[in-house]
């Protein structure tokens, strides 16, 4: 369910949007719920979005019916923005999530005659490029130990290096992203903690403490 919960004239865009639109832009602020879908596979890409708090995954529906994740956006992240008039994938909130939300021709036409705006999309662009390809990396060469550490490594650097990482997702969350079974991915997770390179806190297993980074990368190559 949507909830929109402020005006856009209350609200002055800031963060990657900004750097984009304009500080003196503004956006409407909107909270999804966990689960609720933003947008769908197919629909207009009328809007951009940018993450305060929470998460959201993008995902398409394959024909046998499986679930792949493309992306996992956590706050500050940026998403929505297409190359074409429809979105490529489906995005829903993971947990509840608080969105940025500004209409992506008003953002198109903010850009002409805007230098710091410009440099900001093309570096947005390439840092999707750049992840499409880890990602593409991830499920086409590495070992479930190797997909699994990357994606603890990649976490913890996307979420500011925590003392504890809190991931927002599942373990069948990971598992459609990683391209993996979920029975693999709590094997995997169970193979690292018993090799003392991470730990459980809590009864839920989604808070984790890395205690050997250096050895999870060694693993991730």
């Amino acid at each position: 369910m949507l909830v929109r919960i402020n005006r856009a004239s209350d609200r002055p865009i800031d963060g990657p949007l900004a750097k984009l639109a304009g500080e003196r832009s503004f956006s409407s602020a909107f909270t999804y719920r966990r689960g609720t879908e933003i947008f769908g596979e197919g629909e207009e890409a009328e809007y951009v979005y940018q993450i305060t708090s929470g998460s959201v995954r993008t995902y398409r529906l394959l024909l046998d019916g499986r679930r792949q994740i493309n992306a996992f956006h956590v706050p500050g992240d940026m998403f929505g923005f297409e190359n074409g008039p429809t979105h490529r994938f489906t995005a829903d909130a993971v947990v509840q999530t608080d969105v940025r939300i500004m209409k992506r021709n008003s953002l198109l036409e903010s850009l002409p005659g805007r230098e710091m705006g410009t440099k900001a999309l093309i570096g947005m662009v390439t840092q999707n490029l750049r992840h499409a390809e880890t990602h593409m990396l991830l499920l086409g060469r590495k070992t479930s130990l190797e997909k699994v550490s990357a994606f603890l490594v990649e976490m913890d650097e996307r979420l500011g290096h925590p003392g504890t990482l809190t991931l927002p997702m599942s373990r069948r969350d990971i598992a459609d992203y990683l391209g993996l079974t979920l029975e693999t991915v709590s094997r995997t997770l169970s193979i690292l903690r018993d090799r003392e390179l991470l730990r459980f806190e809590g009864t839920t297993q989604r808070s984790i403490e890395l205690l050997d980074r250096d050895g999870l990368i060694e693993l991730n190559g």
